[in-house]
């Protein structure tokens, strides 16, 4: 058959296999000639491992110096009479493909990460056929739905504000358009169930979980993503429902912090750059900043994406030689120390003050943004024929 983009909305419904193995490749690549991780982790289990910072985090503690063996857990689809299946379930096939090449384990988990028979799965492995520990745990999570683990009733979270409604533009990948979006007001139950799905719930139970299973080595970290953002972005992310979600979060890497003191290992939190990922392009009004930093990120020379992103953080951050991490007086590590430098919001500002409707695909740097999406699902890669019908057969005898 042949694989071509479908997009509705900002929601792809198709990914193509080999473009996605030439993302998988291009990012070991990249890790691979960069500066290398030093005193890294060994066993790593990655909770979201098929995409975004999971999947780059994967990638760089595996092929960027540590030379880690890593679990990833996800939630993908493989291809059937319906169709291909997911970017993610590619992601997963063509890194446990390179990393077995070089003699690491790399054990893909599908299913529910917040199941207790996928905690007993994992679990079971890590004692049996994995060294019996993780000094590691990489929580990157992102969904719109979580069960309730006691009666089986769905959370949905809901981004929008908390005091008044909000208007501003947001662009429609499938028409390539800038529409005007409104963002309502929450109720009390859309605010609780927002913070159970993206707050820290689940990553405080996975790790007591793990914990209370004997596999969480001495000195094991454990480490979940965030967004702050400029001012531009509070609304959303500090007086809405993401804002409140993300201040569980925060909080729950303090009490994980103390939790963990036994095994004397420790908890963070890292505050990501503002990316392309399959969660982002969801958020009201933020697409064009994203369009608007981009462009003046790449013309400065401090742009990055998700690999370059976590291979900063664990040369720099996270494994620095024995040195104590450098975190805020939150106690965050701030990825986003070049998003957010003076010089950079300003021309930010002055770039979204003059995009419009009209002009934004010029102003701002869409042509990288839509690239990226459409990168995420295994498209718009130079060397890769999209004409080419790929065989059936062949994509469903791949595992993961």
């Amino acid at each position: 058959m042949i694989i071509k983009p479908v997009i509705q909305g900002v929601v792809a419904r198709s990914a193509h296999p080999l473009g996605c193995q030439q993302a998988v490749l291009n990012q070991i690549r990249y890790v691979q000639a960069a500066p290398q991780i030093s005193g890294g982790p060994k066993k790593v289990l990655v909770l979201g491992a098929s995409s975004g910072f999971g999947l780059a985090s994967r990638i760089s503690l595996a092929f960027g110096g540590a030379k880690a063996d890593t679990i990833g857990i996800s939630f993908e689809k493989g291809p059937s009479e319906k169709g291909a299946g997911t970017a993610g379930w590619y992601n997963n096939v063509f890194f446990r493909q390179e990393a077995e090449k070089h003699g690491l384990i790399a054990k893909n988990f599908v299913g529910d990460a917040f199941s207790s028979e996928m905690r007993k799965q994992v679990i079971d492995y890590i004692k049996k056929e994995f060294g019996g520990h993780v000094d590691l745990v990489v929580y990157s999570l992102a969904t719109g739905i979580r069960p309730n683990p006691e009666t089986g009733e769905l959370w949905r979270s809901s981004i929008k504000t908390l005091d008044k409604p909000l208007s501003g533009p947001t662009i429609d990948l499938e028409r390539d358009v800038m529409l005007p979006l409104d963002v309502g007001v929450a109720t009390e139950d859309e605010l609780d169930a927002t913070v159970k799905v993206m707050g820290g719930e689940d990553w405080e139970s996975w790790i007591a979980v793990l914990s209370d299973a004997g596999v969480l080595a001495k000195g094991c970290k454990t480490l979940a993503y965030s967004y702050i953002g400029p001012e531009f972005t509070y609304p959303i992310y500090h007086r809405g429902t993401l804002g409140k979600a993300k201040d569980h979060l925060h909080k729950t890497a303090d009490v994980l912090n103390q939790t963990l003191q036994d095994l004397e290992g420790e908890a963070y939190v890292a505050v990501c750059k503002a990316l392309v990922t399959k969660a982002s392009v969801f958020i009201p009004a933020f697409s064009p900043y994203i369009l608007s930093l981009f462009k003046v990120m790449k013309e400065n020379g401090t742009h990055e994406g998700c690999i370059e992103q976590m291979q900063r953080l664990f040369t720099e951050r996270l494994y620095r030689n024995g040195d104590h991490v450098p975190v805020d007086n939150a106690r965050l590590i701030r990825m986003d120390d070049w998003e957010l430098a003076p010089e950079t919001q300003s021309a930010v500002a002055a770039l979204m003050a003059e995009m419009t409707a009209d002009n934004f695909q010029h102003v701002g740097d869409y042509q990288g943004y839509k690239q990226d999406f459409l990168q995420l699902n295994g498209f718009d890669f130079a060397g890769i024929d999209y004409d080419m019908p790929v065989d059936m057969a062949f994509l469903m005898s791949l595992r993961p």
